[in-house]
């Protein structure tokens, strides 16, 4: 494992340079920019500058110290190229350490780097009486991927659905349901009708901006208890919650808590209390507010009518979620457009005195386009992922009667594709950027997307159930050709990959490796037969596919997606 190498050299160089240079000597240990220049460099200019010496007097004194170390067995040669000194692998002792370390590919990646910490993880979040749309996608995907790779990191992870069920929309869906929605209607399609009534009341609030006031009294009077409206709250809430387990489901997401923005209705006064002792409370035109400085505008915590808004029941539930389950790390997985609400939390926490404020991260990410724009309730637009999940398993089920008509549990197994195909050309970009959203390109079995994944796993599978396996010594010696020894190199970056997903907060990170994985296994058995007659060179070759294939599965795992036996 290159990461296990990487720390070697440094543990085992750094201590000769100090004694050789009469200094503290601080290495870097990394991958070349270049494959054709190496497997690993160490950049040289920082210890020249620290020195004070030639670069040619430090490279050669690094070059021979390099030599020396235990960790040199690993090494085929030691060159030096424009202020680097870069390493070439021995491809056979690599390929014996990796394959040994390997195992039997049970818990091949875990890392420790979270073990003993907590991390709260706030995402998806839908809005009640509005459907679980498209919008909605990268938030779910991308918190639940989240979640999966810190539980690989050894992480205590918390799932939160802070559900948003509580805000002055809900004052205008129930203004619209007691003046003009039909009650049969409502209870024979909830969420579908609710949404309809919300959109009519903003087209009639328009022409008579009078029905804002009403929305907004209604929500004030939720608020402080209304039993009527509580009640009505209750039913929505309880229907959209179970137009949102169909979608759960089928994305195989769960979570530890369902707590919405309601929640925390009676925790809010204590933090206008606590803002109020520590004098941070301002009053500003009737409004209470907190001076956040001359970079940031105020946090409004509440309005002049005495109602609050979003950052004070985030602040509410950040206490809260601390006290309960003392996390090392709060992430909320929330949208590019919420950047200045989040800076603005954690630094209305770290006046209050908090130094978990450095601990809260605004996991952002870009808009799910149609057509080039974004998705919006308010005008109707608005596309069902339900729907598009269906119909992309659809798509799947469709391949599959063309390709393989005798599949047992084609319907299963189109899900599985079709769903997984949803999440993985999500989290194959880098979350912070919008991407159009084209079903059909999804769910090619061709190119960068998740049916390639899954087709690769079923074809070495397929490759591995043909070949009877023997106890017989491996040829280490085949991993010097190239395409055997960057499958074996890259599949001993899985760690690393996994530990430089999380530093990221990036699935997307994953996704890349698992394309290139499959790249070189496609590769390698275009120009190699695994079930040849001499067992040794069979044993070799089926190790290698089997520790492949263990790896993308569990990658596909770490992202949410489904591995298929046969399709």
């Amino acid at each position: 494992m290159l990461s296990i190498l990487k720390t070697r050299i440094k543990e085992e160089l750094e201590p000769r340079l100090n004694v050789r240079f009469q200094a503290q000597v601080q290495l870097i240990v990394e991958e070349p920019k270049k494959a054709e220049l190496g497997d690993l460099s160490v950049p040289i200019f920082s210890i020249v500058k620290e020195l004070r010496k030639p670069l040619p007097v430090i490279i050669d004194a690094v070059k021979e110290e390099l030599a020396k170390i235990p960790a040199s067995e690993y090494f085929a040669s030691i060159d030096s190229v424009s202020g680097f000194i870069n390493i070439t692998l021995d491809k056979v002792m690599v390929a014996k350490m990796v394959i040994e370390e390997f195992g039997t590919g049970a818990n091949y990646g875990q890392t420790h780097i979270g073990d003993g910490k907590t991390v709260c993880i706030d995402y998806s979040s839908p809005n009640i009486a509005k459907p679980f749309s498209v919008g909605h996608l990268r938030s779910t995907i991308i918190g639940h991927s989240l979640g999966n790779i810190m539980e690989k990191c050894g992480y205590k992870v918390v799932r939160i659905n802070h559900l948003g069920d509580f805000g002055t929309q809900f004052g205008k869906t129930i203004y619209a349901y007691l003046n003009w929605g039909n009650k049969a209607l409502v209870e024979a399609n909830p969420v579908e009708e609710l949404v309809k009534l919300y959109v009519e009341f903003n087209e009639k609030a328009k022409d008579d901006p009078s029905l804002e006031d009403e929305a907004r009294r209604i929500f004030k009077e939720l608020e402080e208890g209304n039993e009527k409206y509580v009640n009505l709250w209750n039913y929505i809430r309880e229907e959209s919650l179970k137009d949102y387990m169909k979608v759960y489901k089928l994305l195989d997401v769960s979570f530890d808590s369902y707590n919405g923005e309601a929640f925390y209705n009676d925790k809010m006064q204590a933090v206008v209390d606590e803002l109020q002792a520590k004098h941070l409370l301002k009053k500003d035109q009737g409004a209470m507010i907190v001076d956040l400085g001359e970079n940031l505008p105020p946090a409004l915590i509440q309005k002049s009518d005495g109602s609050t808004l979003y950052i004070t029941r985030d602040l509410a539930a950040l206490f809260y979620r601390k006290n309960t389950y003392d996390f090392d790390e709060a992430l909320y997985v929330v949208g590019n457009e919420q950047k200045l609400h989040f800076t603005q939390l954690q630094k209305v926490v770290e006046l209050m005195g908090y130094d978990f404020a450095k601990d809260i991260h605004h996991i952002n990410f870009g808009l799910v386009l149609q057509d080039g724009k974004k998705m919006s309730t308010r005008k109707g637009k608005i596309v069902k992922l339900e729907d598009v999940l269906e119909e992309a398993c659809k798509l799947s089920l469709d391949y599959i009667n063309e390709k393989n008509p005798e599949l047992q549990d084609k319907d299963a197994t189109a899900e599985k594709i079709g769903v997984s195909a949803v999440i993985f050309n999500d989290l194959k970009n880098y979350r912070t950027n919008d991407f159009e959203f084209n079903l059909e390109e999804m769910v090619n079995f061709v190119g960068q997307t998740g049916p390639y994944l899954q087709y690769t796993s079923v074809r070495i599978k397929s490759i591995l159930d043909s070949v009877e396996p023997v106890e017989v010594p491996l040829d280490y010696n085949l991993f010097r050709e190239d395409h055997y020894f960057e499958i074996i190199k890259n599949i001993s970056l899985y760690e690393d990959t996994i530990i430089k997903a999380k530093q990221e907060y990036a699935p997307s990170v994953i996704a890349k490796y698992l394309l290139n994985l499959a790249s070189l296994f496609n590769s390698f058995y275009a120009k190699e037969r695994v079930n040849v007659e001499n067992p040794v060179e069979r044993e070799t070759k089926i190790r290698l596919l089997r520790m492949t294939r263990e790896v993308l599965n569990d990658g596909m795992r770490l992202l949410g997606m489904q591995v298929i036996l046969k399709m």
